[in-house]
């Protein structure tokens, strides 16, 4: 009987536990619909709706395509993977319906749904929006199809392949600066935003900001997989994505301008062979690319000076800000510390600001405060928090009273300043069991300075008559030395003077410094794994070199002048083109698909050798 009831129990357990696993795989079944967000009139699309299981009766679309012609469609495709982990077996399968359709006329529709009936269950599709924009007007745009992603290089993917001899003018690649504010108050957040349209196929694009005189600059990271959107310019539809935006806060009045920014794009071109054998043969095309200089125009910025600063202002510029405080704990014995905190929340320039003051009754032991920001780069300036922890030590028994703390901030809304008031705080100080006898107050300190002095009672010589040093050798000698060692002073210091003053001379004896310590950089960014960062920092103690040595700008360097430029200054062939190569592998690495990190240590050896090979010749 035992044995009946337990192959019963067994047979429960089973049946459960099949019924959990069908019902989960039913609950995993759906069916999605992917579609471009954007279209053109007279250019095919595809539409694709995925179930994620081979078990289906058919698909049933839930309405029309409205503004479409319907070109192909269904088209049926099934796919099947297996994957072991760690000797677990997992295997998925899905089957995917894709209409090609065209776009008859401009405006926004919606795609409709799709159902299919899988597993004795129906299931159901999302809607999904796209807009269709008018068919572009002559130029390139009439020659390909508009690309909707981002190629994992760096640039957008492919727009329109021109050919070698096609020209690419300043109107089929080029950028918009944008600022939200061009009249601000100083330290108030302006967003930058550098946005790239496209009518060809861009591959890489290089190029930052340089160093802004007058402003604080924080750069706001953009995704690896930036979405690429069409918009139309005229009677074209361009590629567009927001490529680089930076909040910058200006320290100082006045017009001051953000300067243009040189990129450098990669622009593939293709080469079509005039013989009709390699035509027809499906051969007679090589892509290559062409090296194209997009330059972001120049922004100028009127900077207005804040009314005149009240006594307790903090620095801060921005809006939203609010400020409170605790006191931990608010009993404490003598000689034992208690802390403050306090705490600004807001939004603008935050890591710029000072931390508020604390006035502490005098018998207070005080210490620095502890600064801890917990702030995010918004379009706005830098949001959070930012907390400050002030300790002090009371030395005597008795209630005291810290007066309130004052934070006078700049409202950008407003245009004036604000000042928020914590209220005041109480703080019992006991004696303290076993605390030696405490020091005197610093009002008992000051009463002992009007009271009798100590009496000297080391033993003091009088000078004799006639014991007059004037004339003598050490009056004469104390003369004369300050005169001397002033003139020497004032000789070492022209000779420092006329040597610095040849700024192209500081410029290159510093600059293996200013590489070395760039190096010092990317070594630790090589160690901690920040591949960008790495890459960044070689390339700029490469250029930055160079720079320095031939006096030249970065921003009009480039491979060739400075090919010429290392070989005027007696740098042989050998070691020029180590140098370029080097360049070339640093620009390769950092935007080549694949691992880039897994020839870091190798590209900084080569970096380093090189510049100690240049820094030997370049004197």
């Amino acid at each position: 009987m035992f044995h009946i009831l337990m192959r019963k129990e067994h047979h429960i357990v089973l049946f459960a536990l099949c019924f959990w696993l069908s019902a989960g795989m039913a609950l995993a079944q759906k069916l999605t619909l992917r579609a471009p967000s954007q279209a053109e009139v007279g250019r095919r699309i595809q539409v694709a709706y995925t179930l994620n299981t081979q078990d289906f009766d058919r698909i049933q679309l839930e309405g029309e395509f409205e503004g479409f012609e319907l070109l192909f469609g269904p088209g049926v495709s099934t796919s099947s993977s297996i994957s072991i982990i760690n000797g677990k077996t997992t295997q998925s399968s899905s089957t995917t319906f894709t209409y090609t359709l065209m776009p008859k006329k401009e405006g926004h529709y919606t795609l409709p749904a799709a159902s299919v009936n899988s597993g004795g269950k129906k299931l159901t599709s999302g809607t999904a929006r796209i807009e269709v924009l008018p068919a572009s007007g002559g130029g390139n745009a009439s020659h390909g199809g508009h690309g909707q992603s981002q190629s994992q290089q760096g640039g957008p993917s492919s727009m329109h392949t021109p050919s070698s001899q096609e020209h690419i003018g300043a109107k089929d690649l080029y950028f918009s600066v944008t600022a939200s504010k061009k009249h601000v108050f100083e330290q108030e957040a302006i967003l930058l935003t550098y946005k790239l349209y496209s009518l060809v196929t861009v591959e890489q694009l290089a190029g930052e900001i340089p160093q802004l005189d007058g402003f604080h600059t924080q750069e706001i990271e953009q995704p690896q997989q930036r979405s690429f959107t069409m918009e139309r310019v005229g009677n074209k539809n361009y590629g567009t994505v927001v490529w680089r935006q930076y909040v910058v806060f200006p320290q100082k009045s006045g017009k001051l301008t953000i300067p243009a920014i040189d990129y450098e794009a990669d622009v593939v071109t293709i080469d079509r062979s005039s013989d009709p054998f390699d035509a027809f043969f499906g051969g007679g095309s090589i892509s290559r690319r062409v090296k194209k200089i997009v330059r972001a125009p120049a922004v100028e910025i009127q900077v207005d000076p804040l009314p005149e600063k009240p006594a307790n202002f903090s620095g801060a510029v921005g809006r939203g800000f609010s400020l409170s405080g605790k006191l931990i704990p608010e009993k404490v014995d003598a000689n034992d510390a208690t802390v403050l905190t306090l705490t600004v929340k807001g939004t603008g320039n935050m890591k710029l600001m000072s931390a508020p003051e604390v006035a502490w009754p005098k018998d207070f032991e005080q210490y620095d405060p502890k600064t801890e920001q917990h702030t995010k780069l918004t379009t706005g300036g830098n949001s959070g928090s930012a907390t400050y922890e002030y300790t002090a030590v009371p030395r005597h028994e008795g209630q005291y009273t810290i007066p309130p703390v004052e934070f006078c901030y700049f409202d950008t809304d407003s245009k004036c300043y604000k000042t928020l008031t914590t209220e005041a705080f109480q703080l019992d100080v006991a004696r303290g069991a076993g605390h030696a006898a405490a020091a005197p107050r610093q009002e008992e300190l000051k009463e002992l300075g009007s009271d009798i002095r100590y009496i000297k009672q080391e033993t003091v010589r009088l000078k004799q008559p006639g014991e007059d040093i004037f004339g003598t050798l050490p009056h004469v000698l104390g003369l004369l030395l300050p005169l001397c060692i002033f003139a020497l002073a004032m000789l070492l210091l022209r000779r420092r003077m006329q040597r610095n003053g040849d700024a192209v001379r500081v410029r290159g004896r510093k600059a293996g410094k200013a590489a070395s310590k760039r190096l010092k950089t990317a070594s630790r960014l090589l160690k901690s794994g920040s591949t960008d960062a790495f890459y960044d920092e070689v390339l700029h103690a490469l250029w930055g070199y160079v720079s320095d040595k031939l006096n030249m700008p970065v921003a009009e360097l480039n491979k060739d002048n400075v090919s010429e430029k290392l070989t005027l200054h007696g740098v042989d062939e050998a070691s020029t083109r180590q140098f370029l190569s080097v360049l070339e592998e640093c620009e390769f690495a950092r935007f080549a698909p694949g691992d880039p990190a897994s020839n870091m240590s190798h590209l900084f050896d080569n970096a380093t050798r090189v510049i100690d090979q240049l820094d030997g010749m370049l004197r």
